[in-house]
């Protein structure tokens, strides 16, 4: 029985503001912390339910956060970026079931810190519906013949998996109290639960269905900034249907999430020569 665990942070109970979540902040030391705990009880309960190997993709920002020395030896470990398949990169055909812990709602919901793979995305639309990151990485993993067995975060993204994969195990460790505030239960309680809700998951593997693929796969990016528009348009098949907006129609998950990360890398640079401009002025 293989597992394969996507690991995001801003679903780890505790973690809440943005100074926990970007690489240099005060607080980001601390979250490294709280994530690596919750990924560890997903790990040994995965190997308490049955698993006889896990792989855990790090899958926030720059994806080099957790700390592989305290990491439950037993696993391997996907590590650094950028990846071509992003949030779910390593997960193959290979593996009987995949669990997103620490996953956040998608962008424009009242979830914390909820964003759809980059900050610089207002939102994020996969055939005229706003979809999370859950939601693309599971169309990845169903068309990998890999179903979603848990999925872990804040009250808005299990309301959210309850519809989209009702047959996943959700562990719900905090509430919004705002974009940046919440309200959230111990992160021993978190680690406690996750871990018992990873051995149910692997132990329920034959009766999760995989997640619906749809034929179509018509993507569309609200930017930021109309720059990140303009040169997001340049990509071959994209066009450009609004000062802000670009759409682009692919064939399958995997060419999906390809596309989803050289828009995320676009709108990066197009943020950061901004920034650059706001400097020499």
């Amino acid at each position: 029985m293989r597992v394969y665990i996507s690991a995001d942070l801003e679903g780890i109970a505790g973690v809440a503001t943005l100074d926990q979540v970007v690489r240099g902040a005060l607080g980001y030391p601390r979250a490294q912390q709280l994530m690596t705990a919750e990924v560890n009880a997903a790990i040994e309960g995965a190997f308490d339910g049955g698993a006889t190997s896990v792989v855990v993709n790090d899958s926030h920002g720059t994806m080099d956060n957790l700390l592989p020395d305290q990491l439950d030896p037993r696993a391997r470990l996907v590590f650094g970026a950028p990846k071509a398949q992003c949030m779910a990169q390593g997960l193959t055909p290979d593996f009987d079931v995949a669990f997103f812990v620490g996953y956040h709602a998608a962008a424009g919901s009242p979830g914390v810190l909820a964003h759809s793979f980059s900050s610089h995305f207002l939102r994020l639309r996969l055939n005229g519906a706003a979809v999370s990151e859950a939601d693309v990485n599971a169309l990845y993993a169903a068309s990998q013949g890999v179903p979603i067995g848990l999925v872990t975060g804040d009250k808005d993204l299990c309301k959210a998996t309850a519809t989209s994969l009702p047959e996943a195990v959700t562990v719900c460790v905090k509430e919004a109290e705002g974009w940046s505030a919440i309200d959230s239960v111990h992160p021993v309680a978190a680690a406690t639960a996750i871990r018992g809700a990873a051995a149910r998951a692997v132990q329920s593997v034959q009766s999760l269905p995989l997640a619906s693929v749809p034929a179509r796969l018509e993507a569309e990016v609200e930017m930021s900034m109309p720059t990140a528009a303009e040169l997001a348009a340049q990509l071959p098949g994209s066009v450009r249907v609004s000062e802000l907006t670009v759409r682009q129609t692919v064939d399958t998950p995997a060419q999906l999430l390809g596309l989803i990360v050289i828009w995320s890398l676009v709108a990066g640079v197009a943020a950061r020569e901004r920034i650059g401009l706001i400097q020499r002025r």
